[in-house]
């Protein structure tokens, strides 16, 4: 029998559900005494914010005043955290609370064997089970700062409804439910304590149809009870397609746009973590480069902005898709790189882990040599790493995650000249190993960041040096860098000195065939290098 429910007094079939739920949709807080007052007052708060300037909800304008500030410039690597209640069930990636309830979908497979029906034990009953009993901000942030990171970026909210932090617009949130406490706040404390740069995350614009599929069948998404967490759980695609269809990624006109008391509701809780955690930076997941958000990515942009400058500081903010005019805001590649300089800072965003974001049972793990050729070649061409971890659902980090932010930390107490507060040479670096997007379908697999060569060089600079990295080590040391030939006229003048970064014989001769370098033999799974260059 289809599922049923009563909707304004009519009972709907089916996936009719959702479609008559969409022409009533307001968020479920709303039928909270107070909600939509606190919504207007957030609301007029932002708009008062714009008109104090300077920042204008114009592109124009934006993009004639904002500039990446130079502390994120100097940073170049930070930590990206991923956890929420998906780590409880810790299955295959943190796309679980909406897999769960697609049926044919493995999570939903495994859910149903583990937990029981959708009906019975839904998402929500994982909240109770995220305890995060051993949740120490101090310790992550210590081991971050072991990595060599500079900031730190948890996610907020993620697509789940489950907020992380402490909301005025929500009771599902981390400080009510679950482990009862603002981790977000926490995490901000703990990490400005000790001096790293503080920023957030917010994926809250895919809400709008992230618990659909729980309208098709028989599950708690459709209990009223639960809306606050699931709604409005819209259809994704259009009225004339399938609503259970998944509309082009890359086209996101042809999903369907949530309403005005969705937006609303989204400008709210955006600018509540604004005013509440006053980040450094906030990054924005994909689908806030949907038609329906571009006057809010305009208006957010704007107040904040402004807010930040009456702090002292530029705030950034880190998008993916096409939502802000270039040079407005922070442009971003997920689990992918250019392969040219870029004039204008930017930033890459992978995670340790290879088949998750959150933390999973079982995921695969980068190694500590593949991330640091990662941030070498990223940092050369003018962008910073944002590295994610997933945390257990208790709040400690694996092991596995430790260790490697282990590595790259020892890496780069002894080669961080050569990446903090650098900038790029003339042009990033040489070699036949193009680097460019090696996202495979949404995470990377270890095969694409293998790939380098000794011939693979990357180049920045400070002050008067000029840094040389190689991507990988030759075992018998021999390397040729061909645009440093005798007589380049990249270089000011002919080479006076080159050090190994660590310690080391180096010798050298720049020959008009290239710059002839001889490195300290090595053996297998050797770290990538650098060498200090200077002209007088």
């Amino acid at each position: 029998m289809e599922k049923t429910r009563m909707i304004s007094g009519k009972r709907v079939f089916g996936a009719s559900v959702a479609m008559a739920a969409l022409a009533l949709a307001v968020p479920a807080e709303a039928q909270v005494p107070g909600y939509e007052a606190k919504v207007d007052a957030k609301l007029k708060q932002v708009k008062a914010g714009i008109a104090k300037g300077p920042f204008k909800s114009d592109w124009d304008a934006l993009r004639g005043k904002y500039r990446t500030p130079d502390w994120f410039r100097d940073a170049k690597f930070g930590i990206f955290i991923h956890w929420g209640p998906y780590s409880v069930p810790a299955f295959a990636n943190e796309w679980y609370s909406r897999n769960m309830y697609v049926p044919g979908n493995a999570a939903y497979k495994h859910h149903v064997e583990t937990y029981g029906p959708q009906s019975k034990f839904g998402y929500k009953d994982f909240i109770p089970q995220f305890k995060a009993e051993k949740f120490d901000p101090a310790a992550w942030v210590k081991l971050f700062q072991q990595a060599g990171a500079k900031y730190v970026v948890p996610v907020a909210e993620h697509c789940d409804g489950f907020a992380m932090y402490a909301s005025d617009f929500t009771e599902w949130d981390a400080s009510k439910m679950g482990p009862k406490r603002d981790t977000t706040g926490e995490i901000a404390r703990a990490a400005r304590a000790a001096g790293m740069h503080f920023g957030l995350s917010s994926h809250r614009a895919e809400h709008w149809w992230w618990y659909y599929m729980g309208r098709t069948f028989d599950s708690d998404v459709n209990d009223p009870k639960n809306d606050g967490l699931y709604g409005p759980a819209a259809p994704m695609g259009l009225p004339a397609d399938k609503p259970e269809s998944w509309p082009d990624g890359g086209q996101l006109q042809t999903w369907m746009p949530p309403n005005k008391a969705f937006l609303n509701d989204w400008m709210a809780r955006t600018s509540e973590l604004v005013d509440k955690y006053k980040p450094e930076l906030i990054y924005f997941d994909w689908w806030t480069a949907a038609p329906s958000f571009e006057p809010l990515m305009r208006d957010t942009a704007a107040y904040y902005y402004n807010r930040s400058a009456g702090w002292g500081q530029q705030g950034i903010i880190a998008y993916k898709g096409g939502q802000f005019a270039e040079g407005s805001a922070l442009f971003d590649m997920e689990r992918g790189k250019t392969d040219a300089l870029k004039l204008t800072p930017w930033q890459s965003d992978t995670s340790v882990s290879v088949h998750s974001w959150g933390y999973a049972k079982d995921d695969s793990y980068r190694t500590a040599q593949s991330l640091i050729s990662d941030l070498i070649d990223i940092v050369s061409k003018n962008g910073n790493l944002l590295l994610n971890v997933g945390p257990r659902a208790d709040g400690t980090i694996p092991d596995e995650i430790a260790q490697v932010l282990q590595g790259m930390g020892g890496w780069l107490k002894v080669n961080g000249e050569a990446i903090y507060g650098t900038r790029p040479f003339q042009f990033f670096g040489e070699g036949p190993t193009k680097s460019g997007q090696v996202r495979v379908g949404g995470q990377v697999e270890e095969s694409a960041v293998k790939g380098y060569t000794p011939a693979d060089i990357r180049f920045t600079t400070k002050g008067d040096n000029l840094y040389a990295l190689g991507l990988s080590r030759p075992q018998d040391g021999a390397v040729l860098i061909k645009t440093l030939y005798a007589g380049t006229p990249y270089l000011a003048a002919p080479i006076k000195s080159i050090a190994l970064l660590g310690g080391g014989k180096v010798e050298w001769e720049q020959t008009p065939k290239g710059l002839r370098i001889t490195l300290p033999a090595v053996g297998d799974g050797a770290y990538p290098y650098a060498l200090r260059i200077r002209t007088r």
